[in-house]
């Protein structure tokens, strides 16, 4: 049966869909350097995987992406495709990254729960499937703490989200209506005023005043709690387990079925950079730290960079049930209508790694292919 189509973030959505993918030209993402890194580079005698020259990666310069930072920056994704070369896009929205996976433009993504969704039912269940998962947690309510003292003082303040609709503006809407409070989801007014402004700009939102606190995925919170503010939530701690998804791993249908020896490698890639991060965190982080001076000029300060990365799991269970929540969130808040995730999920090719690791296998809460 096909995904009902989602009226999803009627005009939010659509202005942000249309933003661009980051270009080299624009901000010197998704380049091959000149002089390529030692980790980039394709081993002797290494063969490739499906036929495949190459294998488009995509994900976002944040810290919620660690799993995509520290395997591009340490060559995980290279050396599991052999000589199928490994090339990456990166990119500030998800709509630009469920746009690049419809093109063609990536095969493979990180990205928020809130995109893939939006991604799965526009296209009526048609154009991807998540395949694994990436990360929890990583995100949280900072504020002004002259200002806003208890979680009661939330409200009649200015409250920032990154995107209308995007995960942390789901779950801070769902928040709201939990406290008995009243928000037009679109407008963002209400008994608390939502501001969407992108994370680039919230820290200087912040110090101008023009809003009085924050529901943000790090290291957007930790720069605010550097800039005076105070951490006043954790999302972790709203949900069962303290465990929710915030990073899953995408793919086009298309290049699922053509290629799954392809999509294994990444995946198995994924499973070994997990390992190695919660095995030696100082090591992962000071290698994503790298990864985003690579991609954007600018890596983080310590006193960011260091309670960010502290605040997120990674973990190779996309934590499904967890989406199915986050699904739930969206459509009571007004912002999805009624969605069909049936198929959203096809975890059998992470299975299959998993078990040939010894590792435990993880669960699609009833939504995955049939």
């Amino acid at each position: 049966m096909p995904a009902t189509r989602s009226t999803l973030l009627r005009r939010g959505l659509a202005a942000v869909a249309a933003l661009p993918l980051l270009t080299l030209a624009a901000c010197g993402y998704g380049s091959e350097a000149k002089d390529e890194p030692a980790a980039q580079k394709v081993a002797a005698g290494a063969e490739k995987i499906d036929g495949l020259d190459s294998v488009k990666i995509g994900y976002f310069g944040n810290l919620t992406h660690g799993t995509a930072l520290v395997g591009v920056n340490q060559g995980y994704f290279q050396k599991a495709l052999g000589a199928t070369k490994a090339s990456y896009q990166v990119f500030n929205a998800g709509p630009s990254e469920i746009e690049a996976l419809n093109s063609g433009s990536i095969d493979i993504g990180w990205i928020g729960p809130s995109p893939a969704i939006n991604g799965y039912t526009k296209s009526d269940g048609k154009n991807l499937r998540i395949v694994g998962g990436s990360a929890s947690g990583g995100v949280k309510l900072v504020v002004n703490p002259a200002k806003i003292k208890s979680l009661k003082d939330v409200k009649g303040k200015r409250i920032a989200t990154p995107q209308l609709g995007n995960t942390q503006d789901v779950a801070l809407l769902n928040w709201i209506s939990e406290q008995g409070w009243k928000v037009d989801a679109e407008s963002g007014k209400g008994d608390v005023s939502v501001i969407r402004t992108d994370n680039k700009v919230t820290p200087d939102a912040y110090k101008s005043g023009s809003i009085d606190g924050a529901w943000v995925p790090e290291p957007t919170a930790s720069k605010l709690v550097a800039e005076g503010a105070e951490v006043l939530l954790d999302e972790s701690d709203l949900w069962p387990g303290k465990k929710f998804v915030i990073t899953n791993i995408i793919v086009s249908q298309k290049f699922l079925t053509e290629h799954p020896k392809a999509v294994e490698a990444v995946l198995k890639a994924s499973i070994d950079i997990n390992k190695y991060i919660n095995a030696n965190p100082d090591e992962a982080k000071a290698a994503a730290n790298a990864q985003l001076k690579a991609d954007s000029g600018k890596d983080l300060p310590a006193e960011i960079l260091d309670p960010a990365w502290k605040s997120i799991q990674f973990t190779d269970d996309p934590l499904a049930a967890t989406l199915n929540s986050e699904a739930e969130h969206a459509v009571k808040a007004g912002l999805l209508e009624d969605p069909l995730l049936d198929g959203i999920y096809d975890l059998a090719p992470l299975n299959k790694v998993l078990r040939a690791a010894g590792e435990p296998t993880v669960d699609d809460a009833g939504l995955g292919v049939k």
